[in-house]
């Protein structure tokens, strides 16, 4: 159990670190008013860092005790979670809890950092957690197979942003400079994958790499005609101070024109892990957690006043009118089964022929996927 915490401390810590559109650390930068979080890229070399840091022996977590392995009625499922667009869908399922009106018992954590996030699950002290994609393949590979992704959450929140109306379709990028967060994150996989596909040589398309999402924000404040790749809330904050500015291309959506009736992927942000410990002593609880999760997500969609103000009260969002304005943007879903396999495998199937090092070094196998 030391050695599995030493191992999954090592590699979420690291994948948290090189994140794409993550912290506010600029300063002079659009300040997004919810937290950016780790939610939608982890570069190669996180992934490469989780590899050297899985090794050391100098990153012991502490044993700690996991739920209570008696009756559901005894057993807390407790849930980690980072602020952001992967937890807005979780939210009634935290009021509920808190109500005494939840099928299960919750205890919830919500975190701003990656890092908070994964010591959490390393050390053990959550169950189950809300991870980007990609880092939940990481984990799998550098805990030996002992998580299991039981649904996706989020699906894509990268938009193409400019004060150029005239770009209308991928193909239109041609000859343009396109400034994103981060080389070797995942916006640039999930860039260079939309332009081959859509016809376009990697020397038709200059990319101008910033080190975080911010700092692309900021050129799109000095030059509106520039175009830039932002993930949300950062496209939100972008637009509500430089009324110059708009989406001009939905990334999810142009991922989407691409896929065929057969093998269809989907752009994947957030993804929501199990340890498989806890899977095999509580799964009926993590069956009902499932239900619970959906109908959660389903109000969030359906019921966005009443959901945005659950969101400020979590904590997420500092304002109502602001999380009820950042939420059809921010693309809350959910994917279960077979369909959630389908839409991760084949998100992951081209990160890894951008990186293999982007999803663990290799694509997990089946058993990385919780079919009920």
């Amino acid at each position: 159990m030391k050695k599995f915490g030493s191992l999954l401390m090592a590699a979420v810590l690291s994948a948290g670190l090189l994140t794409g559109c993550g912290s506010a650390a600029s300063e002079t930068a659009v300040q997004p008013e919810i937290s950016a979080s780790s939610e939608t890229a982890t570069s190669s070399e996180a992934a490469d860092a989780a590899e050297t840091a899985a090794a050391s022996e100098t990153m012991a977590a502490s044993e700690a005790p996991s739920s209570d392995a008696g009756t559901a009625s005894e057993t807390t499922v407790r849930v980690g979670g980072l602020k952001g667009p992967t937890t807005m869908g979780l939210v009634k399922l935290m009021d509920d809890a808190e109500k005494g009106v939840s099928q299960n018992s919750y205890e919830f954590t919500m975190v701003t950092a990656a890092d908070e996030l994964t010591g959490l699950v390393a050390n053990g002290s959550v169950d189950i957690a809300l991870l980007p994609a990609n880092v939940a393949s990481v984990l799998y590979h550098k805990t030996g197979g002992n998580i299991s992704v039981i649904d996706v959450n989020t699906l894509g929140v990268l938009y193409l942003v400019s004060g150029d109306p005239s770009i209308e379709s991928v193909e239109q990028l041609s000859g343009r400079t396109v400034y994103l967060p981060g080389k070797g994150t995942t916006p640039e996989y999930v860039l260079r994958y939309l332009l081959s596909a859509s016809g376009l040589s990697a020397d038709e398309v200059t990319l101008e790499f910033k080190s975080e999402a911010a700092e692309v924000a900021s050129v799109l404040a000095q030059d509106p005609d520039a175009v830039g790749l932002l993930p949300q809330p950062f496209v939100t904050a972008a637009l509500s101070q430089n009324e110059q500015l708009s989406v001009v291309l939905d990334l999810t959506k142009a991922w989407d024109s691409l896929q065929d009736e057969e093998g269809k992927s989907r752009l994947v942000t957030g993804v929501t892990i199990v340890n498989n410990d806890f899977l095999a002593d509580h799964k009926d609880l993590v069956d009902t957690f499932l239900t619970e999760h959906e109908a959660s997500i389903l109000f969030t969609q359906e019921e966005p006043d009443a959901a945005a103000a659950l969101i400020e009260k979590a904590g997420i969002v500092a304002k109502a009118a602001i999380a009820k304005k950042a939420l059809p943007a921010c693309n809350i879903s959910y994917l279960d089964g077979q369909e959630m396999k389908d839409a991760l495998n084949g998100y992951l199937s081209v990160l890894f022929e951008q990186e293999p090092k982007a999803v663990g070094g290799s694509l997990p196998d089946d058993a990385f996927y919780y079919l009920p």
